[in-house]
């Protein structure tokens, strides 16, 4: 899968997804910057519950609280704050997450699933900056997250 952000400030980015990803760049250039990373896998979703068409947030999947943790330490460690959320139900699954914003404010959500649920979810959480969240998908938290170095 491949995914590409355009950015306006590449350095405040670079410093962002390497915290999140724990890793640098495989290539830097002036104007580019390109991430190669074999982990972590792919989860991807579509549906009909977003703001307006096009992308909601983005995410990594933690396969255990440790790992979440873990990923949170790294983005601390970054000076990348964020914002917890504990035993969350959101596309049929009940997990607990940290979300975050990137330079862009593009939603990040950071989780590992506990359990199936049977409805897509029962989040209510107020909206993340810089967001109308009227007819929001449940999953991205609607609370100020804004990035910060």
């Amino acid at each position: 899968m491949h995914i590409h952000i355009a950015v306006d400030d590449l350095e405040a980015n670079i410093r962002f997804y390497s915290a999140l990803f724990g890793a640098e760049p495989n290539v830097i250039k002036s104007d580019y910057a390109k991430w190669k990373l074999a982990d972590p896998a792919v989860n991807f979703a579509i549906s009909d519950r977003g703001r307006t068409p096009g992308l909601d947030h983005v995410g990594i999947q933690a396969d255990s609280d440790e790992g979440l943790a873990a990923l949170r330490a790294r983005l601390e460690a970054g000076d990348i704050s964020g914002a917890e959320q504990q035993s969350a139900g959101c596309c049929y699954a009940r997990s607990d997450k940290y979300w975050l914003q990137d330079p862009q404010g593009i939603p990040w959500e950071a989780f590992h699933t506990l359990e199936s649920i049977p409805t897509f979810g029962d989040d209510q959480e107020p909206a993340l900056a810089n967001q109308d969240c009227a007819g929001s998908a449940c999953c991205v938290p609607m609370m100020p997250v804004p990035f910060t170095r």
